[in-house]
């Protein structure tokens, strides 16, 4: 018969293989966000540390996409072994869901068009699992940057509540105070610089 008899088990070898990659892949990123909390709350317990969540994430992706390319070589390799010699049906055997090819019998071409088409949704499937895992990336880098902007709201916060006891009015004007007697203070130490100068000279 025709090599069509390409389906068992009501899925494709194709198919289980691409499904074997998806996995593979989710896993190797779910096993990367593991291992990048684990830095975080490392690095959160060393005292002075400055390595920023941000910094993290962006060596998380350079690991993980170096882990994808030889991941892609590896599962390269392993796909072709699997459907030569595991996932192969013979050409003598034709399986009872596949009955109607000796009805309904067509060509080498006609079939390698079909494969070419299989071959490009693979191809989309896989871009579209790889853009989905980069969509995951980009949320928890989002949580990651809330989290800090919310830690900033919540020293802000503090610190308004600190002006306010101690009956320094809200914190903007007490900021802008504090910049005001800065601006001040180094105007006079130009100018105590600048007398000291000309009695040196």
């Amino acid at each position: 018969p025709a090599p069509a008899a390409m389906s068992f088990f009501g899925f494709t070898p194709q198919t289980c293989m691409l499904r074997v990659y998806i996995a593979f892949q989710d896993y190797l990123f779910e096993m990367m966000l593991v291992v990048e909390g684990v830095m975080l709350k490392k690095l959160d317990g060393i005292p002075g540390c400055k390595v920023s969540p941000s910094k993290i994430r962006k060596c998380t992706e350079k690991f993980l996409l170096f882990m994808k390319e030889h991941f892609d070589k590896l599962f390269s390799k392993m796909e072709e072994v699997l459907l030569q010699l595991v996932l192969n049906i013979p050409k003598n055997v034709l399986l009872p869901e596949d009955k109607v090819q000796e009805q309904y019998p067509y060509s080498e071409e006609e079939f390698q068009a079909l494969q070419d088409e299989l071959q490009q949704l693979q191809q989309q499937c896989r871009a579209e699992a790889v853009l989905e895992q980069e969509l995951r990336a980009e949320l928890e880098e989002q949580k990651a940057v809330k989290a800090e902007l919310e830690k900033i709201l919540q020293c802000f916060d503090g610190l308004e509540n600190i002006c306010r006891e101690h009956g320094a009015g809200n914190f903007k004007e007490s900021f802008a105070f504090l910049t005001q007697s800065s601006k001040k203070l180094q105007d006079v130490l130009k100018e105590v610089e600048e007398k000291i100068s000309l009695i040196n000279i």
